[in-house]
């Protein structure tokens, strides 16, 4: 097995390349020369504060860098990747910081022993050149029933103690006070994780395996081993099994939580999930929450402290009394923490009414074209519904193969409408309804360019039906799939076969009476002689313009498709198969 690729230049440079990337990405931060130490570039405005400093290994980035800034971290140290930063650089972030001017300087500390003992050392040797240093540890790991000596893990709810410590910061607030208010805070915080797959260290091989299909619970941050392994379920349910776990009277890690307590929630990509993924899971959790009673103040949901590549999420919450909330809602340039909303999220409707829909249906009457309408309709249907596998096969060679089933839904669609309604008299009033249902039912690129073609035709023949008032309303329909669709004839698209039949209805303007069958049957032939010739045009818009070149052989499904429409209407008037 070799170690996973990464998007790196240098296995040994990429902690420092990703600080310098980071901090030269930003107008608010610096780097201390010969430190992997990035503080605030304007330290001048700390001057009789209390600054704050916090770190570890790299690796979990937007941690610890990304929460500097006024309101939150003066200075963040950063270790190799998942290692404890050197002793020596936490204390030259210190002593920079007392260079400015603050009056003290509280180090936030995640559980690990490393970091422990090398921010430990740093703040011992700080103290003894008379620096005022204090020390909060972060123990928000919800994962062991029962801690080793070692105690609980930190884990993502030391953003938390980032946010309230700096706001406390900000408002002057003494070193101590900061310190007994942020511990006191700490006791109501609690994580825990879940994984997918592993991470790996750069250059190395993943931390552990996870074979398909199944997940771990309680997993550090550094890709350490957690608590159980089960099978992959819904994100429901794998939120309800994180949920209780963390807060299990009968675990000493538990996090006490009853109905009516009101929490701050984040939910934290770890790594590797899809923002589609986090947003079902933010939604899971807020449900469940609230489904035991607790009120949700407030959401954070994205990634706040990561596992490098690790597909996986961690829960963190923190009990929240109006005190806590208005530090959390405290303003802050760090350029981690999200622009959130101070609504209380229990509790708000977040389900708006739409519009109602146009009534016009209920005053449609049937005309003396109705019944013909209604022929050329189902015929259409039948002879897409025939075509559904033939569209598809078509299309899997210059797309994803569902033409034939985009056209079915459609068919089927209009079926049950012609089922339970009548067929307008005025044909401007059905390709309005047509347009909604296509809208409605067929999706994707084609849903919109036949709604659009609907639409369009609609507004010319609401107050005639003449065959000069068809030919213009085709004409308006056509223009409209050219001016939003941006394709033009040649371009291998529907538009090879509609555009021509189009051309040769226009001469239904000015031709007697009867000969409008001839002109029709041109039109439906020259559709099918443009579908054709899409067997040797070179895409150059929808998805077959990414395709290569040579191996797009067939003709183009959506002209397909349009000249048998046409010839469906065609036959159902009456015309010569």
């Amino acid at each position: 097995m070799k170690p996973q690729q990464k998007l790196l230049n240098s296995v040994d440079c990429c902690v420092d390349e990703a600080l310098e990337g980071i901090v030269s990405s930003s107008g608010c931060l610096s780097l201390l020369r010969g430190h992997r130490v990035v503080v605030r570039a304007d330290l001048e405005a700390l001057k009789g504060r209390v600054a704050l400093l916090s770190g570890g290994g790299s690796g979990h980035e937007p941690a610890h860098a990304g929460y500097i800034g006024s309101g939150m971290l003066s200075a963040a140290v950063a270790g190799g990747v998942f290692a404890s930063p050197p002793p020596a650089s936490v204390l030259a972030a210190i002593l920079s910081l007392c260079d400015a001017g603050v009056s003290g300087v509280l180090l936030i500390v995640k559980n690990y022993t490393g970091d422990r003992l090398n921010f430990g050392l740093a703040a011992e040797q700080a103290r003894n050149r008379g620096v005022a240093v204090e020390m909060v540890i972060v123990a928000d790991d919800c994962a062991f029933d029962q801690p080793s000596k070692a105690g609980r893990r930190g884990l993502c709810g030391t953003v938390f103690v980032h946010k309230l410590a700096g706001a406390l910061a900000e408002e002057g607030c003494p070193l101590d006070e900061i310190v007994s208010k942020v511990t006191e805070a700490v006791k109501g915080i609690g994580t825990l994780g879940v994984s997918l797959s592993p991470c790996s260290v750069p250059g190395c091989l993943p931390s552990f395996q996870l074979p398909a299909g199944e997940m771990e619970l309680g997993l550090g941050i550094h890709g350490e081993p957690g608590i159980k392994r089960s099978k992959v379920t819904s994100a429901d349910e794998v939120v309800k099994t994180m949920v209780d776990h963390m807060t299990n009277p009968a675990s000493q890690s538990h996090l006490s939580l009853k109905s009516g307590d009101s929490v701050v929630l984040c939910v934290n990509n770890l790594g590797a999930l899809s923002c589609l993924e986090m947003a079902v899971v933010t939604r899971s959790t807020i449900h469940y929450l609230e489904g035991r009673g607790v009120r949700v103040a407030r959401v954070m949901s994205g990634s706040f402290m990561t596992s490098l590549e690790m597909a996986g999420v961690s829960l963190s919450m923190m009990r929240a009394d109006q005190e806590i909330l208005r530090l959390f809602d405290a303003k802050t340039t760090a350029p981690a923490w999200p622009n959130l909303s101070t609504v209380c999220i229990s509790g708000r409707s977040c389900i708006l009414d739409p519009p109602a829909k146009d009534m016009q249906e209920t005053s449609h009457t049937e005309g003396p074209l109705s019944d013909v309408m209604r022929k050329a309709l189902e015929a259409v249907c039948s002879s897409l519904l025939q075509r559904q596998e033939e569209l598809n096969s078509l299309d899997r060679a210059s797309g994803d193969g569902d033409c034939g089933n985009t056209h079915a839904q459609a068919a089927k669609a209009i079926q049950e409408w012609l089922q339970s309604h009548i067929v307008p008299g005025c044909p401007g009033q059905l390709l309005s309804t047509l347009a909604g249902l296509v809208q409605e039912r067929m999706g994707g690129s084609s849903g919109a360019l036949y709604s659009l073609f609907l639409t369009a035709a609609a507004a010319l023949l609401k107050d005639g039906s003449d065959p000069a008032a068809w030919a213009n309303a085709m004409q308006a329909g056509t223009d409209a799939m050219r001016w939003y669709g941006g394709a033009d004839p040649g371009d291998r698209t529907m538009l090879d076969a509609l555009c021509p039949a189009v051309e040769e209805l226009r001469r239904l303007t000015t031709s007697p009476p009867g000969g409008h069958m001839a002109i029709l049957q041109a039109a439906v032939e020259k559709a099918e002689l443009g579908a054709e010739s899409t067997r040797d045009l070179t895409a150059r818009a929808g998805r077959a313009s990414y395709i290569a070149t040579v191996r797009v052989t067939l003709p183009d499904p959506g002209a397909v498709a349009i000249a048998a429409i046409l010839r469906a209407v065609f036959e159902a008037l009456g015309g010569q198969k």
